[in-house]
């Protein structure tokens, strides 16, 4: 009853506009007293120690400033034009440009956001000249921004390893294929759409010449060296995820380099942006390890273990029951507050029930995709509709919408054949 009430307080303060780090570490405190009084408050200098005292987390300031780099070199045009001419002259043209070139940036951004602005500043107007559907580039756009916490690396992958103590590498490693299958999937709708209704985007019947194709293969050739150096320097066991992300630091700007691109003034926004980025997130996991411990004291995990059993739930029922779970949190919660909230608490259940984590750790990341792409406050539509005047929040909505359903369909496909996930994983770390 005491977790039930702490949980609707929590709900309550996120809902009444209370920022998420606060309204966690408001509940998580407020859970310490009701079980330990403030006496529970003692250990908070252990558990404060404890969050911040990880080799692992040190990775997450390197991706994002590798991100920001590229970012704000605006070498995401270069990348975009590179993809195009080899996808173009599939039915939905340029669109699949905009799920291409958004996985491959979601291999060097780490984060869903920087992928989605990335292409959305360069593909809005670019297609909307062109006369494609708006709603359509819109959700296409949306949907590939999800991919960038799906494909490695992945900054909310780093943060539910935290949690869960699985290795980043083998996460890394399981989210590869998934990500590659659901961008196979949103362009296969994408063609689908567009044969039933040739008038969502033009046809493009110009003839590809060879040297078209040569300058574009150069323009993508640097960003997959750059994904070759950081996930070869993990999977050669050349260097740990923190270590990688430091060399795709320096990769970063020397590509920005090479294109002159490379100033002063470049590093310094993108460290800032990199800072307030990296103290947002670190503050997340701060005050969600006192959640996480106070979860801990309070015994929840190991009662919801005992109701499973009691009520002999079933592992694809408690799997749905989640998929549930995370579809009404993510409609006013951003995904790095669900798992920090959810996954220590259900940790238990988990294991209780036999189920993979490296496995459950690519469905609850592509649980956040939802959640990114859920109204209201999908983080994901508004930074979509932001990048152009001429695109409003609800074209990027109703654009998203058959993108969610693949999205949802795909999460009943990796239950049936959790294979797609654990593959790589076999092969790469046995």
């Amino acid at each position: 009853m005491e977790g039930i009430l702490i949980f609707g307080l929590l709900v309550g303060l996120i809902i009444g506009g209370m920022w998420v780090q606060f309204a966690v570490a408001s509940a998580g405190l407020a859970y310490l007293c009701a079980i330990k009084g403030f006496a529970g408050w003692k250990a908070l200098g252990i558990v404060s120690w404890g969050s911040a005292n990880s080799f692992t987390l040190a990775a997450i300031p390197l991706f994002i400033l590798m991100a920001e780099i590229l970012l704000g070199s605006g070498l995401s045009s270069r990348l975009y034009k590179g993809v195009s001419p080899f996808v173009r002259r599939l039915p939905g043209g340029l669109l699949h440009t905009n799920i291409a070139g958004s996985g491959i940036f979601a291999a060097i951004s780490g984060g869903s956001a920087p992928t989605a602005a990335a292409m959305s500043t360069v593909a809005l107007p670019e297609l909307s000249s062109r006369g494609y559907n708006v709603r359509l580039v819109s959700g296409s756009l949306a949907a590939g921004g999800t991919l960038g916490i799906l494909i490695p690396p992945s900054i909310t992958m780093i943060i539910y390893s935290t949690f869960t103590e699985t290795s980043i590498a083998q996460l890394f490693s399981a989210g590869m294929l998934p990500g590659i299958l659901l961008a196979l999937f949103y362009m296969g709708l994408i063609m689908i759409r567009c044969i039933m209704n040739p008038s969502l985007a033009p046809a493009d019947k110009s003839k590809l010449t060879f040297k078209e194709l040569y300058t574009a293969a150069l323009d993508v050739l640097p960003f997959l060296m750059l994904i070759f150096m950081v996930l070869g320097s993990i999977y050669g066991g050349i260097a740990t995820p923190t270590e990688a992300g430091a060399v795709g630091v320096l990769g970063a700007m020397l590509i920005a380099g090479i294109y002159k691109r490379l100033n002063l003034t470049l590093l310094q926004n993108a460290l800032s942006r990199t800072i307030k980025m990296s103290g947002n997130i670190l503050f997340i996991v701060f005050t969600s390890m006192i959640f996480a411990y106070a979860t801990a004291l309070s015994g929840a995990g190991e009662t919801l273990v005992n109701y499973l059993q009691d009520a002999e739930v079933s592992r694809i029922a408690f799997l749905i029951i989640v998929m549930v779970i995370f579809a009404i949190l993510g409609c006013f919660m951003e995904g790095l507050g669900m798992i920090a909230i959810i996954v220590p608490v259900i940790f238990p259940a988990l294991i209780a029930l036999d189920i993979n984590l490296i496995w459950f750790g690519v469905f609850v990341v592509i649980l956040v995709e939802l959640g990114q792409l859920t109204p209201p406050l999908g983080v994901i539509l508004f930074v979509v509709a932001s990048s152009s005047d001429k695109v409003k929040v609800e074209d990027v909505v109703l654009g998203t919408l058959p993108f969610f359903i693949v999205i949802v369909g795909f999460l009943f496909l990796l239950m049936a054949f959790p294979e797609i996930a654990l593959y790589l994983p076999s092969l790469t770390t046995g």
